[in-house]
């Protein structure tokens, strides 16, 4: 029986199939750390109180992809290309969702509306970051290889989600809240489309190092076509409340060790 756990043990028993999960996690974190890094030194000046705690989000994400590669490590594994149709970050700037990584390499002072939008688009990629670090967590969090990985980057992604929450409400209050639910419907419906299409890929992908057999890999193709029909039609909604959380100031102090 497909379930979410034997799926993942089998990726985790393979040593082609974790090298290439750890790379695909890795690159894309890296990729949200220099994001981040970029958009703490662009603050405009209205928002400066912002800087640290863009800047604490950045060492988080740079600090996760280092975990990723030294599981690999551990293996006497290095990372590996990864394949442009799995790139969930890249992809998300091809549709125009969040900052263009052309406008973060300028040297000019982001906008006010600027940070509205990369916290929309953090928003909703947070919100399936912590959903899967939860899968995970359910299932991996005392797993002598990985647990301590899972339970580390499961609780800085929960810090995330509370941030993008209070900070979107506390723009909301200077009165970008048109603004911020608009965006925040644009990046969730894209957002889901394009996980779709990247969870299609990456199970094409592992499907070929596993050899998984044609009904097993149909049966997952449509398993994934069916959470993107729900999401398509209900579950898009989970991405664009705003509530203020539990946890307040989650990025107020500074990253936390490796692993």
């Amino acid at each position: 029986m497909l379930s979410p756990r034997s799926l993942f043990t089998e990726i985790l028993d393979d040593a082609d199939s974790f090298q290439l999960f750890c790379s695909i996690a890795a690159s894309g974190e890296s990729q949200g750390g220099w994001e981040n890094g970029r958009i703490s030194a662009l603050v405009p000046a209205s928002q400066r109180e912002l800087a640290p705690k863009i800047a604490r989000h950045g060492a988080d994400e740079d600090k996760h992809g280092r975990i990723f590669t030294q599981l690999m490590r551990k293996r006497g594994l290095e990372p590996v290309p990864v394949p442009p149709e799995t790139d969930y970050t890249m992809l998300l700037e091809r549709r125009g969702i969040g900052l263009a990584h052309s406008r973060l390499r300028q040297d000019t002072a982001l906008t006010e509306a600027d940070i509205v939008t990369y916290l929309a688009h953090s928003r909703v990629t947070e919100q399936r970051a912590s959903e899967q670090m939860a899968l995970l967590l359910k299932h991996f969090a005392d797993h002598p290889e990985i647990g301590k990985a899972v339970r580390a980057i499961a609780r800085d992604e929960d810090n995330h989600l509370a941030y993008c929450h209070e900070e979107l409400l506390r723009m909301r209050a200077l009165g970008h809240g048109g603004a911020i639910d608009r965006m925040l419907r644009e990046c969730a419906l894209a957002e889901i489309r394009i996980y779709r299409d990247v969870s299609l890929a990456v199970m094409a992908n592992m499907g070929r190092v596993l050899g998984w057999s044609a009904p097993k890999a149909a049966a997952l193709r449509a398993g994934i076509h069916a959470v993107y029909l729900y999401e398509r039609v209900f579950g898009w909604r989970r991405m664009v409340t705003l509530s203020m959380p539990a946890r307040r100031n989650a990025l107020g102090g500074p990253a936390l060790g490796t692993a």
